[in-house]
């Protein structure tokens, strides 16, 4: 694999990579893009650690594997970039920050900006073929993301894990609740939109924020209109 590790994780996820399930991972990765596109594009499978350094996580945000269509996943859970169509689960969380803050909905899905602030957009699974969702799933990079999850959760500085739909509840055992503060709650895909509306979690993260001495997060997008 090309991309290299950011360095401010170098520290905590060295190891992981030099594991003999990484190596393989790698390999399994490579021959996928032989075959033909994978996405995200080589260099931004670890944007979002790239984008949140590990001393700077306040907020980890779970997803489960990057967006299949193209020009669509680029490294950033939940995130595209500009000019490409903000995909549904995402318009669905900007509605309830509007109904939650009264921010704008945005214009575009561009969440590099939360990722900048400390929010690790980070997803469980890092790549994916080209129009077939989870088809990465279980070829290793789970194992590598629940040893970020862990390294976040070891941390002697506190975080708020934001664990959205049971895919992603089902790393709570990795969390260290006494020390983090984690909010849950329905995904917000169409499916289970309805559970979601309504359960404020970005009240309850920036109240978490708060209560470990964090500022807020600015949850608004800049505009990228012309």
């Amino acid at each position: 694999m090309d991309d290299v590790l950011p360095a401010s994780w170098q520290d905590v996820l060295g190891a992981e990579v030099a594991k003999p399930y990484f190596e393989e991972l790698t390999g399994f990765v490579a021959r996928e893009r032989d075959r033909g596109p994978v996405y995200p594009p080589r260099g931004e499978v670890f944007a979002a650690l790239e984008a949140t350094p590990f001393d700077r996580v306040r907020v980890l945000v779970l997803g489960q594997d990057p967006y299949h269509g193209e020009g669509q996943g680029h490294g950033l859970s939940f995130s595209v970039r500009p000019g490409v169509r903000t995909p549904p689960s995402l318009r669905n969380i900007y509605r309830e920050l509007h109904d939650e803050y009264g921010h704008p909905v945005p214009d575009n899905g561009y969440l590099l900006p939360w990722a900048q602030q400390g929010v690790l957009l980070l997803n469980a699974v890092l790549t994916v073929r080209a129009g077939e969702a989870n088809s990465h799933k279980g070829k290793g990079w789970e194992t590598f993301t629940d040893a970020v999850i862990r390294a976040v959760s070891e941390r002697a500085e506190p975080a708020v894990f934001v664990l959205w739909g049971a895919y992603a509840r089902k790393k709570l055992p990795l969390i260290d609740q006494r020390r983090h503060a984690v909010v849950q709650g329905a995904h917000p895909s169409p499916l289970s939109a309805k559970k979601f509306f309504g359960t404020r979690p970005f009240t309850q993260i920036d109240d978490a924020l708060a209560e470990m001495g964090h500022p807020a997060v600015d949850w608004r997008v800049p505009s990228h209109t012309a």
